[in-house]
């Protein structure tokens, strides 16, 4: 178990955001495992409303380079690009919202009915959103965080360097993946992004955190 703890935190230690990479690629083997980590992560009410694009299409990068001031030496030295994609329009009596719970073996009839309502009861009593768009888009957008940070931290445990990436115009690069097919601008919208790959060179600076009795604190 130490040995088990130690990994986990040497990897914590090692991931840092990662702009510039060197012209090594990622084995297949490793990235699949990587992108496992996204596939497997959990999500609100098990709804996966989520994609995950492996960017390969070098005059693809080229057009997000253009509107992405936060993923210039990334999109051009990465080993690999991820495009984390969010569905909209998540309601809780939509079709994806009914096969989710078709897909995690919940039983036709009285089963997915009791189960729909409390889901609406959630979207509605909860959370405010299932009749707000921009709600429902942000619900489900927000959670691929959550395998946002499982690749993040599996590629760290295999010395895979990476860098989550916000810092682009989201209007212009949503037309830029729906003019090239990449998605559906009426059911997704980009969420965020990620490079993969291997650094250059060390960080200039160490890495720096609040004290953490600031951050994480117990109340009894």
């Amino acid at each position: 178990m130490d040995d088990i703890r130690k990994v986990i935190a040497d990897a914590y230690y090692f991931r840092t955001a990662v702009r510039v990479y060197n012209d090594r690629k990622i084995p297949d083997e490793d990235l699949n495992l990587i992108l496992d980590a996204a596939w497997r992560s959990p999500s609100s009410v098990g709804l996966e409303g989520w994609r995950f694009v492996v960017l390969n299409n070098e005059d693809i990068k080229k057009e997000i380079k253009e509107v992405a001031w936060g993923a210039q030496y990334q999109l051009e030295t990465a080993s690999h690009f991820i495009l984390l994609l969010a569905e909209k329009n998540a309601r809780y009596d939509g079709d994806s919202m009914y096969q989710s719970l078709v897909r995690r073996g919940i039983p036709d009839g009285d089963g997915i009915t009791s189960r729909i309502k409390t889901y609406e009861d959630f979207q509605k009593r909860d959370m405010h959103m299932a009749d707000n768009p921009r709600a429902l888009f942000d619900w489900t957008a927000k959670q691929t965080y959550i395998a946002l940070g499982n690749m993040m931290t599996n590629a760290a445990l295999m010395g895979i360097d990476s860098c989550p990436i916000e810092g682009f115009d989201y209007d212009k690069v949503n037309e830029i993946l729906a003019k090239h097919g990449v998605l559906d601008p009426e059911k997704e919208g980009i969420a965020s992004m990620l490079s993969l790959g291997y650094r250059l060179r060390d960080p200039r600076h160490p890495q720096n955190r609040k004290p953490r009795e600031h951050v994480i604190t117990y109340f009894d």
